[in-house]
């Protein structure tokens, strides 16, 4: 019974003591989007700005001009032995680049992919894929606002 509390004690005063902060990217926001421009995929382009607007709703004086260009590529992923298709895979990246007065940002890329199985009826298919998109660009949103949080914040 004493060991377990000692090793209990220990490891709490290994944790305690480290320095480790979790940090809050609400407190890193300190720059607002004055505008986004999109170019690729409607679809992903209409979710992934809903995405970033309804986070970054504020108004700071480092303004940055936000371009997304977005590319959706659909891929067999599997066959079954009749040669149909069972699986695709969906691959979406992003190119973004950040234009500011203030600074200059090298442009990166984002990227997110995911698989969904085919069905026998075409509208399934669809509602399948379209499910897989949004999800996808959902993520994909998160992905570049953390990048943008961590390229603004090293400046």
């Amino acid at each position: 019974m004493k060991k377990i509390i000692f090793q209990i004690l220990i490891v709490l005063l290994i944790t305690t003591g480290c320095g480790f902060k979790v940090y809050n990217q609400a407190e890193l926001i300190n720059f607002s989007i004055e505008e986004i421009r999109t170019t690729g995929n409607n679809r992903i382009n209409y979710n992934l700005k809903n995405k970033i607007k309804s986070i970054l709703n504020n108004n700071f004086e480092k303004k940055i001009i936000l371009i997304i260009e977005t590319k959706k590529n659909k891929i067999i992923k599997e066959k079954n032995i009749k040669n149909e298709i069972t699986k695709y895979q969906i691959l979406i990246n992003a190119n973004i680049t950040i234009e500011s007065a203030d600074f200059n940002l090298e442009p990166f890329i984002v990227q997110e992919k995911g698989d969904y199985n085919t069905s026998t009826q075409h509208s399934q298919n669809i509602n399948a894929e379209k499910k897989l998109v949004s999800q996808l660009s959902n993520n994909l949103g998160n992905k570049i606002l953390e990048e943008i949080l961590f390229r603004l914040n090293d400046i």
